[in-house]
């Protein structure tokens, strides 16, 4: 069977809106990522006992599966109103770096614009050993009550 869908250009913008002392100190960012052919958009229940929402390999993607050097973007934004949770990224070195996410807000990876997220990441405790190896997991967990998560995953 010959696929019939068309790879297209994703457009991302953020806006920054503000006004200070009668000065717009707002800005306006965008970017283009070309040949998106795949968008994996979930919306995902994380509860406060800390589960992988993804796992990434050179494998061809599935459910919750990613190619590590397909994916050129991910969004999460925390849908709550109320609670945070935390997203842990771990690489092929098991090395972990975890971000918190509050109530309301997004936290975006855009990945390198050739080698998607093979090679992006490094958690050493010491900067000058820096050793940058690929994203290989995801994992959600709830501060004190579940939340819902937003995930969007753009891949060539």
């Amino acid at each position: 069977m010959t696929t019939t869908l068309t790879a297209s250009t994703m457009n991302i913008t953020l806006t920054e809106s503000i006004n200070l002392n009668g000065t717009n100190q707002g800005a306006t960012n965008s970017v283009a990522i070309p040949s998106i052919a795949e968008i994996s958009k979930r919306i995902l229940t994380i509860t406060t006992n800390e589960a992988t929402i993804a796992t990434m390999s050179g494998a061809v993607a599935s459910a919750g599966h990613f190619n590590d050097s397909a994916v050129r973007y991910m969004r999460f934004t925390n849908k709550d109103d109320t609670n945070f949770l935390t997203l842990t990224f771990q690489n092929d070195d098991d090395d972990e770096v975890a971000i918190k996410l509050d109530a309301g807000n997004s936290f975006m990876w855009f990945a390198d614009n050739s080698g998607g997220m093979v090679g992006v990441m490094d958690a050493a405790s010491v900067a000058l050993s820096l050793s940058l190896s690929s994203i290989k997991s995801i994992t959600a967990d709830a501060d004190t009550g579940n939340c819902d998560l937003e995930m969007l995953v753009a891949s060539v």
